[in-house]
């Protein structure tokens, strides 16, 4: 399945403002270039659905900037769930495998009022990746849903 990428973020610091691009490096070693939370990690990248947040916004009231959830990815035309979890997803020319789904913590009510509960359906927050290949990405570019190779069994 192939899906686009729509947002790139970073934060340089932790509680610092999320800051847009329209390209960026992915590694093993950084996470997003420049990102504080990038360290490796199960968490090292964050993506968040497109459509799932349109069901966020559509429960708000109105448009919501993607950035107030703090993920460094959005992709449209995907919604992920329990099955996402050890799959790949390739971007540009980066592979990231999905770990876990994101759990939207309190900082999101100081973003808006009741956006920690309009997250916490399964899956609706996003999820978190390591990085398996290093590469560039770029606005617009097709992300690729893979499954894991599967042996099988004789």
């Amino acid at each position: 399945m192939t899906f686009i990428l729509k947002g790139i973020a970073r934060r340089a610091t932790k509680r610092a403002p999320m800051e847009a691009l329209t390209h960026t490096t992915i590694s093993r070693a950084t996470g997003v270039l420049g990102d504080f939370r990038g360290k490796p990690s199960k968490r090292q990248v964050t993506i968040l659905s497109e459509d799932s947040w349109k069901t966020v916004e559509k429960e708000h009231g109105g448009p919501l900037d993607w950035l107030i959830r703090r993920a460094n990815l959005l992709v449209a035309g995907i919604t992920f769930s329990r099955e996402s979890i050890g799959n790949t997803l390739t971007i540009g020319q980066a592979v990231l495998e999905i770990t876990k789904e994101c759990d939207p913590c309190y900082r999101m009510d100081e973003q808006v009022d009741g956006l920690q509960q309009r997250l916490k359906p399964a899956f609706t927050a996003g999820v978190c990746c390591k990085v398996i290949r290093d590469g560039s990405v770029q606005l617009g570019d097709h992300a690729i849903l893979s499954q894991p190779h599967q042996p099988k069994l004789i």
